[in-house]
């Protein structure tokens, strides 16, 4: 339920025009969702509930359904975004939605304009350049969610004073997201060097006893530094919904305990 329509309904349960029971009835009622054909239904209060609209997963739908889903979900949200959008995909629906924009390489396209979160900096590194389509996504989620976003590429541990170099990068960083193949050893170095929340996405590059993101993925779950959280493989995507999660449940505790926002 969306916050006007709940506060109207705590109103009239204030002024006696509706019984408690009736108020808890609605309350239990399902979240409302627009249905697109037959073949979507797009969730229109996701963002009032977790602080982050609907994303549409781009890869396995047809140009003809990202064409109907676009619009309406532009109207429930400042930016409608879709991952995994390949560029002859977006050329083919481009033209039915020209204020579509495609950022390459993250393989993400979106309409409408961020509202900024000035709520802390989200930093990203990958250990090698193959690693940047993961990245990006990542990278470029994060900013038409609104953060703010710094990137570092190509610090791999196998040069490992081009990161050394960099430790001030880390020092500034709110939270980290590090993206790693092969071994993925690049998340436990970063987690010895933070002071911050890193969280680590293997990729699915690599020889082929990586097998296909599985060693890193492992060895970024077993790294002995603390505080990393992991994602799944090659899910940048999710890796910048939880940095922004942790920033935005960062700025809430800090209004908790300073309401009036003295310094």
């Amino acid at each position: 339920m969306q916050p006007d329509t709940l506060q109207a309904l705590l109103a009239a349960v204030a002024a006696g025009k509706i019984s408690p029971d009736v108020a808890a009835q609605r309350l239990q009622q399902p979240a409302p969702y627009t249905a697109v054909g037959s073949f979507a239904k797009l969730d229109g209060d996701r963002q009032h509930r977790t602080g982050f609209p609907e994303v549409i997963w781009g890869q396995d739908k047809t140009p003809a359904q990202l064409v109907e889903i676009f619009p309406l979900l532009a109207q429930k949200a400042a930016v409608a975004m879709a991952t995994r959008i390949s560029l002859p995909v977006f050329n083919e629906i481009q033209p039915s939605l020209p204020q579509l924009r495609y950022y390459e390489p993250a393989r993400i396209c979106a309409l409408g304009t961020p509202e900024p979160q000035p709520l802390g900096k989200i930093t990203l590194l990958t250990a090698g350049t193959a690693d940047l389509p993961v990245a990006e996504e990542a990278a470029v989620t994060a900013e038409l969610m609104g953060f703010t976003v710094e990137r570092l590429w190509d610090v791999g541990v196998a040069g490992i004073q081009r990161l050394l170099r960099h430790q001030d990068v880390i020092a500034a960083a709110d939270v980290l997201i590090v993206v790693a193949g092969m071994e993925g050893a690049l998340p436990s170095v970063v987690g010895g060097l933070a002071a911050c929340p890193v969280i680590a996405v293997p990729t699915s590059i690599g020889y082929g006893a990586s097998f296909g993101g599985i060693t890193p993925l492992l060895g970024m779950l077993s790294s002995c530094a603390a505080g990393i959280g992991v994602v799944n493989i090659d899910n940048g995507f999710g890796a910048a919904i939880l940095a922004g999660q942790i920033l935005r449940t960062a700025s809430r505790l800090r209004n908790q305990l300073n309401p009036r926002g003295d310094r």
